[in-house]
C-alpha cells in the first residue's frame, strides 16, 4: 500500500487548520488503496497555530508536526516538512482551506499515470487583482529564468514523487525555492484542474514585499541568467553611448558648433548610472548569497517535533 505525506506550511492559520485536516480524513477515507499523514509545520506564527497543531497531533495518529524557531518563509517550511515525511508521494497545499484537499484524487490519478509532478490548475483564483498579476508575471520570469514550459502552471499546490522530494532535501543552502528545485529535478510534469476556493478568514501572508523577495530569492538561486541580461544590458547601453560619441564629434566637426545639451548629457549621465547600479546590486545580491552559504546560514530551525502519543511508545 502506498501512503501518501500532506505537507502544509502553517501560518496564521489557527482557525483553518483543523477545517483542512478534517477534509483531508474525509477524503482519504475514500481513497482506501492509500495510506497516509499529514505533516504541519508552524513557521513561528504569531497567533496560536502551534496550539492547534498540538491538539491535531494529540488527537489523530496520521498528524505530526514541526515547530520552527522562527519565521522561515514558506518555502523553508516546505523543506522541514519534506524531511519529515515517509510518503510515497508527496503533497502540498496551504493551510487556508483554498486548496482543495477533496480533489487530490485528480493529482494521485495522474502521479499513477507517469508523471513525475502533477501541479493544480485553478479554474479562477479567488485572490487580489494584483496578486492575479504578480502570478503572471511569475510565470513568465520563471519560462525565462528557470525553463518552465509556457503551458506549464506552477504553484502550492502539487504532488511529487518521493525520488523527486529525496533529490530536493539534498538541497541543504538557505534560500530555497521549491518551484527551482523540482524544475531542475526533471520535466516530467503535467497541470490537472481544480477548483480554487475563496479564502473564508483572514488574508494571505504574502505581500508585496514578500512576493518581490520570493522571486529575487527564486532567479538568483538557481540561475545566472539575470548576471548574464545585466550583461546584455550593459553592453547595449555602452554601445549606445559608443554612438553617441560619434554623432557628437561628427556634429562637431560639421557645424562646428559644440553641443549645447545640457538636459540630455544630464540625462544620460543619470541613465547609465542607474545601469551601473542595478548591475552592482545583482551581483551585490549574488555575493551575499554565497557568503550566506559560506556562513552555513540555516535553511530552517526546528524548535520541536510533534508526534502522537502511541506513536512515541
Amino acid at each position: 500500500m502506498q501512503k501518501i505525506s500532506y505537507v502544509i506550511p502553517c501560518y496564521r492559520s489557527a482557525h483553518t487548520l483543523e477545517a483542512v485536516v478534517a477534509e483531508i480524513t474525509a477524503t482519504m477515507a475514500g481513497l482506501a488503496r492509500y495510506d497516509y499523514e499529514v505533516v504541519l509545520v508552524n513557521d513561528c506564527s504569531p497567533d496560536d497555530t502551534i496550539g492547534t497543531i498540538r491538539r491535531l497531533v494529540a488527537a489523530d495518529p496520521h498528524v505530526q508536526g514541526v515547530d520552527l524557531a522562527k519565521n522561515f518563509g514558506q518555502h523553508a517550511a516546505l523543506m522541514a516538512g519534506f524531511h519529515q515525511c515517509s510518503g510515497d508521494i508527496i503533497v502540498c497545499l496551504d493551510d487556508d482551506g483554498q486548496t482543495p484537499a477533496d480533489e487530490v484524487g485528480k493529482l494521485l490519478d495522474k502521479i499513477e499515470a507517469g508523471y513525475d509532478v502533477v501541479y493544480a490548475r485553478y479554474d479562477t483564483k479567488r485572490q487580489a487583482g494584483w496578486r492575479n498579476l504578480g502570478s503572471w508575471v511569475n510565470s513568465k520570469m520563471t519560462e525565462i529564468m528557470l525553463g518552465k514550459a509556457p503551458d506549464l502552471v506552477v504553484n502550492s499546490y502539487f504532488a511529487a514523487r518521493r525520488f523527486v522530494v529525496e533529490e530536493m532535501i539534498r538541497y541543504e543552502h538557505c534560500y530555497p525555492y521549491v518551484i527551482g528545485l523540482v524544475l531542475r529535478t526533471t520535466k516530467n510534469i503535467c497541470n490537472v484542474p481544480v477548483h480554487h476556493r475563496q479564502r473564508e478568514e483572514g488574508r494571505s501572508g504574502y505581500t508585496l514585499r514578500k512576493l518581490l523577495g520570493l522571486w529575487m530569492n527564486g532567479f538568483t538561486s538557481f540561475s545566472v541568467k539575470p548576471l548574464r541580461i545585466a550583461t546584455y544590458f550593459g553592453t547595449l547601453s555602452a554601445l549606445a553611448g559608443f554612438l553617441y560619441l560619434i554623432f557628437i564629434v561628427i556634429n562637431h566637426f560639421t557645424r562646428h558648433t559644440a553641443p549645447l545639451g545640457w538636459a540630455s548629457t544630464t540625462a544620460l549621465l543619470l541613465l547609465l548610472g542607474g545601469v551601473i547600479l542595478i548591475v552592482l546590486g545583482l551581483i551585490g545580491e549574488y555575493v551575499g548569497r554565497i557568503y550566506m552559504c559560506a556562513n552555513a546560514a540555516p535553511q530552517y530551525v526546528a524548535r520541536e517535533y510533534l508526534h502522537h502519543e502511541e506513536e512515541k511508545r
